[in-house]
């Protein structure tokens, strides 16, 4: 009799990998065989691609247009996992390929920047038909791909663990950002550009800091354990920071203002001065899929600010950090999901008894794991919280006024979207 588990079980993760587009509009999955694209504010499938023969590791849109940059993936790679391939949905082929010599941990992608990211590296090209390469940046080891582009600065990991590097695109000159003494996992940049927020891998500390001169702006606390950060998130208007970690909960932080802004920052295109990205409050249909041609393509009053989680004891002189530190003004919990044995979001080791196969990274997925905890922000009180794998889940929050005027965060709603 043969008791050995199929190497194809039935429980392995149904989405590989999740991601949003530049504002926050759609996310796009990768699917063992090919991927999918949802509307972020309503979760209703947009665009859909399931006949590639073969995974989907990662799939980043273009804005809001038929483009996307794939990568391979999964059990049976569509794709070689050293090749970015762009997709024209609209026409269901291929039309740019760009190949490396080691296979891909991310890619960044808008109209006018592509942006690869190796172990090692960070690859900048210039995206037109036939894309020229504009630098190569060095970096510490980078398993999570971690990399954030905007429309003039580029942020990834320095050379040195736990620092950042922030590159303008106009000119690639290079500031250096010595954000963490342990190595980076999380990073974010604000919509204008203007701030940037990171985590290490202990997990304890956030901080932001100004783009401009690299100074710090604020340093919080998520908690006193160590955890591993899924995902960092800046609001529409750099008024919030919000976290989620393998703790199952999702933290949201004020951040100060910016001297001398009343928006949070004066970056290109100043996005802060919207208050709802990805198409306006409420809305039945959401935002609208932009399809293009690929020839020529180029709350109130109320207020938990400086919250200090010790009250009255945070002023008293010579008391701990952990009692004087500044925590989150609102928290919740959210679902990493119902996930077989033995598959660890935080890459640890697997529980005692089950196969190592299940525990092995996903070829193709950044961090080597369906990634858990994604945020976005759709205006400055309202969040989605994504996450991919078997148990892959689309779960809305808002910021609102709670008992004695001070702020709260609630779940307004949560569903399955592979079902």
């Amino acid at each position: 009799m043969n008791t050995r588990r199929p190497l194809n079980d039935s429980k392995a993760p149904a989405a590989l990998s999740v991601s949003l587009n530049d504002d926050r509009s759609f996310f796009s999955v990768g699917l063992e065989d090919g991927f999918r694209i949802y509307n972020a504010r309503t979760c209703d499938t947009v665009a859909s691609q399931a006949d590639l023969n073969g995974g989907i590791g990662s799939a980043e849109m273009v804005d809001r247009t038929n483009f996307l940059a794939l990568v391979g993936g999964g059990k049976q790679p569509k794709f070689p996992q050293n090749k970015v391939i762009i997709w024209d949905d609209r026409k269901k082929s291929k039309v740019l390929t760009l190949e490396f010599r080691t296979a891909i941990q991310r890619v960044r992608i808008s109209r006018t920047h592509i942006v690869v990211v190796l172990l090692n590296s960070v690859n900048l090209y210039k995206f037109s038909t036939t894309p020229s390469k504009l630098g190569a940046f060095e970096t510490t080891n980078n398993p999570f791909g971690l990399c954030c582009l905007g429309k003039r600065l580029l942020c990834f990991p320095g050379r040195t663990p736990g620092h950042v590097q922030l590159v303008e695109l106009a000119n690639r000159n290079i500031s250096i950002l010595p954000a963490h003494s342990a190595p980076l996992r999380a990073l974010d940049l604000s919509h204008d550009e203007a701030v940037c927020a990171t985590a290490s891998e202990k997990g304890t500390l956030l901080r932001a800091w100004s783009t401009a001169n690299c100074s710090r702006l604020a340093e919080l606390r998520r908690g006193v354990d160590p955890a591993a950060i899924f995902s960092l998130a800046i609001s529409p208007s750099s008024a919030y920071l919000a976290v989620t970690s393998d703790k199952s909960t999702l933290h949201v932080f004020d951040l100060p203002p910016l001297r001398g802004s009343s928006s949070g920052g004066g970056g290109v295109g100043n996005r802060a001065a919207s208050p709802s990205m990805g198409g306006g409050e409420g809305g039945g249909g959401g935002p609208s899929w932009e399809v293009v041609s690929s020839e020529g393509y180029p709350l109130g009053a109320a207020s938990n600010a400086n919250k200090k989680k010790y009250g009255i004891f945070s002023t008293m002189p010579l008391m701990p950090r952990v009692v004087t530190d500044t925590y989150s003004l609102a928290s919740a919990h959210f679902e990493i999901g119902e996930e077989p044995e033995g598959w660890t979001p935080a890459g640890g080791p697997s529980k005692v008894g089950v196969s190592p196969s299940r525990s092995v990274p996903i070829p193709g997925v950044p961090g080597g794991r369906p990634p858990k905890g994604l945020i976005g922000w759709l205006n400055d009180e309202t969040m989605i919280v994504l996450g991919a794998g078997h148990d892959a889940r689309w779960e809305q929050f808002s910021l609102r006024l709670g008992e004695e005027g001070r702020r709260i965060l609630a779940r307004d709603g949560w569903r399955r979207y592979m079902e």
